[in-house]
């Protein structure tokens, strides 16, 4: 069962670490795309440990209407549990079939009650080496629920919103900093093809004088078939680039090579504050209404034969992350007291 991969990782006597869980996922009759975020963030030095509890709206049509918020809660607003498992931020419940809560702040009212059917396996979309001994990157990603069907009530500003089995994928990730730099993208959602499953991760690694060059790790379910580009000696062959809201990407094995594209206009992400448990800061530009196009290709001889194309059309989710806040990406996700 995935369940135990939402545990926590971290207890209440850890210092220096951060602790993350959140949903994505698209409401198809108004094509919004939403982000249910809940994290711990514990400092260093034991003092001011709290929680944080985050929400974002994109909707296409109206870019005014696009906004985030987050709030942060004292630590004795959090609480947890297993067995099942449940953590609390703020009042706003969070377990490995559903989220119910609400928040409020800068104008905006959102109350939500999701549920959905939880997957049966886990991914790991690192390298196998990394899940085995803490620390080795900065922050560990694992999906309980890679790709699930949704269901529920959002309740945004006073208008209600029904979902009824769209395409949802919940994450869980930990750490003790963020990454130096990095780029995500998530997708369940393509066209004429409800099977398929897209997860990538890329980033740059920095241990003192020494910054890694772009590293990434894919995995791709299609047609009942799982590709993965994950492991360490896939990092040879793999590339990835990005700018302010476009990212590129070529995976390969020995056997399949994956090329693809995520693209939105800066006008369709929200730049978000990010705090490392040691104080230092950073940015994230989000898109949850992005635009994702694959090209999976299969060996053939000593060359490659095109095997299958996918694209989605505002319904994938991707970030850039790093050090510097890109002036490009103007819309603030806001914090709210």
């Amino acid at each position: 069962m995935s369940e135990k991969e939402n545990y926590r990782r971290w207890n209440d006597a850890t210092r220096g670490a951060h602790e993350t869980w959140y949903i994505t996922w698209n409401d198809p009759a108004t094509n919004q795309g939403f982000w249910l975020r809940h994290l711990t963030k514990q400092p260093p030095d034991g003092d001011h440990a709290r929680g944080e509890l985050w929400f974002a709206r994109f909707d296409p049509q109206n870019p005014a209407r696009t906004f985030g918020i987050h709030k942060h809660v004292p630590w004795s607003s959090v609480a947890s549990g297993e067995k099942p498992f449940v953590l609390s931020v703020g009042g706003a419940r969070l377990g490995h079939d559903h989220a119910v809560g609400q928040l409020s702040g800068d104008g905006h009212d959102i109350r939500w009650d999701l549920r959905w059917e939880p997957a049966a396996d886990a991914l790991r979309v690192y390298p196998d080496l990394m899940y085995m001994k803490e620390g080795i990157a900065p922050t560990t990603p694992m999906m309980p629920n890679w790709h699930v069907p949704l269901s529920g009530s959002l309740v945004i500003d006073g208008e209600t919103i029904r979902l009824d089995r769209v395409p949802a994928g919940q994450t869980h990730l930990w750490g003790k900093r963020h990454g130096y730099e990095w780029t995500w993208a998530h997708c369940v959602d393509f066209l004429g093809a409800p099977d398929a499953s897209l997860e990538i991760i890329g980033g740059k690694i920095k241990r003192k004088n020494f910054t890694s060059p772009n590293l990434l790790v894919v995995a791709l379910d299609v047609d009942g078939e799982r590709y993965r580009f994950n492991q360490v000696r896939h990092w040879v062959t793999n590339r990835v680039s990005w700018e302010t809201s476009r990212v590129q990407f070529t995976a390969r094995s020995a056997t399949a090579k994956l090329v693809g594209e995520l693209t939105c206009p800066p006008e369709r992400m929200l730049n978000c504050p990010y705090v490392d448990p040691d104080g230092s800061n950073l940015w994230c530009r989000n898109t949850e209404i992005g635009d994702a196009k694959l090209t999976l290709y299969r060996r053939s001889g000593l060359g490659w034969r095109e095997y299958r194309t996918l694209s989605s059309t505002g319904r994938a989710h991707f970030e850039i992350g790093g050090r510097t806040r890109d002036p490009a990406v103007t819309r603030e996700h806001i914090l709210v007291r």
